[in-house]
């Protein structure tokens, strides 16, 4: 079984719910393409399966909701050219393409994703290498789309080199989903292209929102990552119906961690047009958050995080730990993880 890209195709391994087959491709959407690794891992009897929502669309997508937007974070208007973005002032984000092997419904970047542009053109890379090379203070960049890895070797060897020759000491994080929807396309000729450019460190960014993801062909793909000294970080998105569970995310991180993989963010779902189906109340999200810090070590803990509208940037969401403050004794109350009480001094006042 190769790629599911058309609804006809899909109702043949699953049987359909009514949302599922009214959906329509529309302009606010992004294309339908499951890849037969993570098809196998879906449930077919489960019409709730925590996999099955990430990938198979609903007419749900095409509503449009109060306060969305195709570009909650404003990225068009920090964009120079069409592919680099600079929305932070030491990191740059630059769109490698706007194809996925799989495209994920709660997308974030469905502006621009699945649109067919197809890659970057050698203009647009150039273009971007010259920004980098007047641009000193930026010290990372995001390879993302799109996913870079749907590129050739050699084109991420071209683009990797351009980049690296403008600014020999840009630490890159390559952003893919690979790993989990297929795990195949990580290979050892792959991973020895990357550290070809040793001038600087890259990190791997993988995107895992459910344990049932993290297969032994996925934990492979990114061993051989991380066996190469590229370390591997996860961001996830809290999404209704998936992993909006203590306990689900509970062993996600657990299991992340225990195959080297870090957990690094757990996003708040973007105010991004089609994607209310997903998004989980704040309430909830910062109860999830209270509850996984008091279970979770610090390096299995994930930052839960938003990005704010109108491009205001990421902000943790984590509830405050101060009580009260003394500033006369110099003195603090605190809330433990557990919901006790306790009295830390200033330094000042000692």
């Amino acid at each position: 079984m190769s790629s599911i890209t058309t609804i006809s195709q899909l109702s043949k391994v699953l049987n359909l719910t009514p949302d599922e087959l009214a959906w329509k491709e529309t302009p606010i959407s992004v294309p339908l393409s499951i890849t037969e690794h993570f098809m196998s891992l879906i449930d077919p009897n489960d019409p709730n399966d925590p996999l099955r929502r990430q990938v198979v669309p609903t007419c749900k997508e095409n509503h449009v909701n109060r306060g969305e937007s195709e570009d909650p974070l404003e990225e068009v208007s920090h964009s120079h050219g069409s592919r680099l973005i600079h929305r932070y002032p030491s990191r740059v984000n630059f769109l490698t393409t706007d194809v996925c092997p799989m495209y994920c419904r709660h997308c974030f970047r469905r502006r621009f994703t699945g649109n067919l542009a197809g890659p970057a053109t050698e203009q647009d890379i150039q273009s971007a290498a010259a920004y980098l090379a007047q641009h000193p203070e930026v010290k990372e960049m995001l390879m993302s789309g799109g996913d870079p890895l749907t590129l050739s070797d050699s084109m991420l060897d071209h683009m990797i080199g351009e980049f690296r020759n403008a600014s020999p000491h840009l630490i890159i994080r390559i952003c893919t989903r690979f790993p989990a929807s297929m795990p195949s396309r990580i290979t050892e000729d792959l991973v020895a292209m990357f550290k070809k450019h040793s001038s600087a460190p890259f990190y791997l960014m993988t995107q895992f929102n459910h344990p049932r993801e993290l297969t032994q062909e996925s934990i492979k793909a990114v061993s051989l990552f991380v066996d190469a000294g590229i370390p591997a970080m996860n961001q996830s998105v809290l999404l209704r119906g998936v992993n909006d569970d203590v306990d689900v995310l509970e062993e996600l991180c657990n299991k992340l961690l225990f195959n080297r993989i870090k957990p690094y963010y757990l996003f708040q779902g973007d105010m991004v047009t089609g994607t209310s189906d997903f998004r989980v109340h704040l309430e909830k999200g910062m109860e999830i958050e209270r509850e996984l810090r008091r279970r979770l070590s610090g390096l299995a803990m994930p930052n839960y995080t938003a990005d704010l509208p109108d491009g205001g940037g990421k902000v943790p969401l984590c509830g405050s730990y101060i009580i009260s403050q003394d500033k006369e004794k110099g003195s603090w109350n605190f809330r433990t993880p557990e919901g006790e009480t306790r009295v830390l001094t200033d330094p000042l006042y000692i």
